[in-house]
C-alpha cells in the first residue's frame, strides 16, 4: 500500500485552492498530486475537519500463536509427536498447518536423520543395471 501524502502538503494545497482561489486541476500541476486526490481530501476534511489520513487497517492474518517462548516449551516436550497431534494438544484450535509455520521461525525442523541416505547402488553397480 502506498505511503499516504504528508499533511504539510495536504494543507499547502488546500490553502491554495481556498485561499489564492487556485484552480483544483493547476494546484495538482503545481504540487504534482492528482485532482482524484485532492477530490478526497477535500471530502475528508468536509467529514472530519482535518485532513489527516485515515489510520490503516493491519493487512495480513493474525498469528494465533503468539507466546512464541510457551510454544518452544510445548514444541520441546511434544517433539515425537505428528503435527496434527500437536495441533491437537495446545491449548486453542489450531490446524496442523498452523503448527507446520510456527515451527519454522523457531528454527525447528521435522527432519528426523541429521543426513540425506545415500544411494545404495554402488555406481558400476547402477550402469550394469541400466545396461
Amino acid at each position: 500500500m502506498p505511503k499516504a501524502y504528508d499533511n504539510d502538503l495536504r494543507r499547502k494545497v488546500i490553502e491554495a485552492i481556498e485561499l489564492n482561489g487556485m484552480k483544483r486541476c493547476e494546484a495538482s500541476e503545481c504540487f504534482g498530486v492528482s485532482r482524484n486526490a485532492i477530490y478526497q481530501w477535500f471530502r475528508l476534511k468536509a467529514e472530519t475537519g482535518d485532513v489527516h489520513p485515515k489510520p490503516t487497517e493491519h493487512r495480513g492474518h493474525r498469528h494465533k500463536i503468539r507466546d512464541w517462548e510457551k510454544f518452544r516449551v510445548f514444541v520441546a516436550a511434544n517433539a515425537d509427536q505428528t503435527q496434527v497431534e500437536m495441533a491437537q494438544l495446545w491449548e486453542d484450535a489450531i490446524s496442523g498447518r498452523t503448527i507446520s509455520r510456527a515451527l519454522k521461525p523457531i528454527g525447528f525442523t521435522r527432519k528426523k536423520r541429521p543426513m540425506a541416505t545415500e544411494n545404495e547402488m554402488s555406481k558400476c553397480e547402477q550402469t550394469s543395471v541400466s545396461s
